[in-house]
C-alpha cells in the first residue's frame, strides 16, 4: 500500500532545536503507518519561507511533507470563511453563526483544486494508491482526484458531525460539496446517526440510491461506515501516573482549598457550551449555599480562532460571566470559578484531570470530543458529565449524561456527581475505562485503512 494523507494541516513544526512530530489525535495515529511504511503528507503552508516538499526527519527520512502554499487572501478565504465561517457552524447546527459569502466557496473551490493537484503531483500512480483525505476543509478533493485517477481508493474521514439534511441543505452549494464527497471509495463517521444524516443527504439533494452502508451516485459507488475515534490511551495512562503529574495534582487541590473541585476543558467555541455551563454553575450556588466554600469549578479554556468575530465576542461574555459569579459568591479565601484563558500540553492537563472529582463536558454539539476520553483514562474515581449532544454519548453509556441546553438539568447533574456513592462511581469508571481502551486511536487508524482497502 502507497499511503497519501491529505489533510489541512501538516504533522511537523519547528522549534528552537529543529523540526518536530505535532501533538494531536490525527497525528499520533497516522504517523507511525506513515513511519512503518513510508509515504506522503499533504497539508497547507501557512509561511512563505516554508520548503514546498520536506523529508522528514531530514537525515533519515520516513515520509515527505508536501506543503500547499496559500496566499492570507486564500487563507482568509478557505479557512476563516467557508471552513470556519460556513461548514462549522452548520454542522454544528449553529446557523445564527453562518456567513454565506459568495467569496468564501469561491477561494474554497481553488483552494481544493490545489491540494487535489499537489496529491497528484505526489501520489504514486498504481493499483496501490492509497489516499486518505482529512475532514470538512476538503470536500471538493475527492471528486477532483478521482477524475484523474479512476483507479486510486480514495478515502475521507470527517471529524464532525454530519448535520440532519434539513440543516445541511441550508447550504446554497449543498449538492456540489456532496458531488465531492462522493469521489471517494469509503467516507467515515464517528456515529451512525452522522452515516444516516449523510445518507439522508445524499438521496434527499442528489437522488442517490442509498443501501445500507453506501451511497450509488454517478455510476460509483462509496460507502459510509461507523469509525468513532479514540485517545492514544497507554500513552495517557502513563502520562497520568507520572510523579510530576500526581504531585501536580495535590498541590492544585492543596491550593484551591475545597473539598470538591470540578473541571472544564475546551477550546473557546461557542460549539462548547463554556457560557451555558457557568451559568448552570451558578444557579448550582444558587440553589445549594450548603456548598459555597466547598466546591471549586477550574474552567480552562484553550484560545481559538481568535481572528473570528463570534469567537471574540464569546471571549467577552465568558469573562463577563466569571467575574459575575465570582463578585456575588467569593468569599475569604474561596474563588468559587477558576479560569485559565490559555494553552496546556496534555502533560499538563493530565494534573487537571487527577485532581478533579468531577469533569463537566457539555458541548452544544460536537462530533466526538476526545476530552472525555482523556478525563476517563486519567482519572481514579472522577464522574463524567456529558452532554447527550456529543458522538462519546452513543459510546460512553456510564457517564451521567445530560442536555447542555437544560440549565436546570446541569445545575441538578452537579449536585448528583458531587454527591454520588463511591461504589456507584466506581461502576460507572470500570465501564467508561474499557470503553476508552477499545477506541484506541491506532485501532481506528488500523480499521479504516482496512475497511477502505479491503
Amino acid at each position: 500500500m502507497s499511503l497519501t494523507v491529505v489533510a489541512n494541516r501538516v504533522p511537523i513544526r519547528a522549534t528552537d532545536n529543529g523540526w518536530e512530530t505535532s501533538v494531536g489525535g490525527l497525528t499520533t495515529a497516522l504517523l507511525p503507518v506513515l513511519e512503518e511504511q513510508g509515504g506522503i503528507w499533504v497539508g497547507m503552508g501557512e509561511e512563505p519561507d516554508l520548503p514546498v516538499r520536506q523529508p522528514f526527519p531530514a537525515d533519515d527520512p520516513d515520509f515527505l511533507v508536501r506543503r500547499v502554499p496559500l496566499t492570507e487572501d486564500e487563507l482568509d478565504g478557505y479557512y476563516y470563511g467557508m471552513a470556519n465561517r460556513v461548514l462549522w457552524p452548520l454542522s454544528h447546527y449553529m446557523i445564527q453563526h453562518l456567513d454565506l459569502h459568495e467569496g468564501f466557496i469561491e477561494t474554497y473551490r481553488d483552494v481544493n483544486r490545489q491540494f487535489a493537484e499537489a496529491t497528484l503531483d505526489e501520489s504514486p500512480t498504481g493499483d496501490d494508491e492509497v489516499i486518505w483525505i482529512q475532514d470538512y476543509h476538503l470536500m471538493l478533493a475527492p471528486r477532483l482526484i478521482r477524475q484523474e485517477r479512476p483507479r486510486a481508493t480514495i478515502g475521507h474521514f470527517w471529524h464532525i458531525p454530519w448535520p440532519a439534511m434539513e440543516v445541511y441543505r441550508i447550504l446554497p452549494w449543498a449538492r456540489e460539496l456532496l458531488r465531492g464527497m462522493l469521489g471517494c471509495d469509503l467516507i467515515g463517521f464517528h456515529v451512525e446517526e452522522y452515516v444516516e444524516n449523510f445518507k439522508e443527504s445524499a438521496r434527499v439533494l442528489l437522488g442517490a440510491e442509498v443501501s445500507d452502508h453506501a451511497v450509488h451516485f454517478d455510476g460509483h459507488t462509496t460507502r459510509v461506515e461507523a469509525h468513532p475515534i479514540g485517545i492514544e490511551v497507554d500513552r495517557f495512562e502513563q502520562m497520568s501516573e507520572d510523579e510530576v503529574v500526581v504531585e501536580k495534582a495535590q498541590k492544585l487541590r492543596q491550593r484551591l482549598g475545597t473539598e470538591h473541585i470540578v473541571i472544564g476543558i475546551d477550546r473557546l467555541d461557542y460549539t462548547k457550551g463554556v457560557l451555558s455551563r457557568l451559568e448552570a454553575f451558578e444557579q448550582f450556588l444558587e440553589e445549594n449555599p450548603e456548598y459555597h466554600g466547598r466546591v471549586s469549578f477550574y474552567q480552562i479554556a484553550t484560545p481559538s480562532r481568535t481572528k473570528v468575530e463570534s469567537y471574540q465576542q464569546l471571549k467577552r461574555e465568558v469573562d463577563e460571566a466569571v467575574g459575575r459569579i465570582n463578585g456575588q459568591f467569593a468569599r475569604d479565601n474561596w474563588v468559587p470559578v477558576n479560569y485559565r484563558y490559555r494553552t496546556y500540553t496534555q502533560f499538563e492537563l493530565c494534573a487537571f484531570y487527577r485532581a478533579a472529582d468531577a469533569a463537566l463536558i457539555t458541548p452544544l454539539r460536537d462530533g466526538m470530543n476526545v476530552v472525555t476520553q482523556e478525563f476517563i483514562t486519567a482519572t481514579q474515581n472522577g464522574v463524567l458529565i456529558l452532554s447527550e449532544l456529543t458522538g462519546a454519548a452513543y459510546l460512553l453509556p456510564e457517564a451521567l449524561q445530560v442536555n447542555p441546553y437544560d440549565q436546570n438539568g446541569l445545575a441538578r447533574s452537579i449536585k448528583e456527581a458531587l454527591e454520588m456513592p463511591d461504589a456507584d462511581r466506581r461502576e460507572r469508571l470500570t465501564g467508561l475505562k474499557q470503553s476508552v481502551r477499545e477506541l484506541d486511536v491506532h485501532r481506528w487508524a488500523q480499521a479504516f485503512l482496512s475497511s477502505l482497502t479491503a
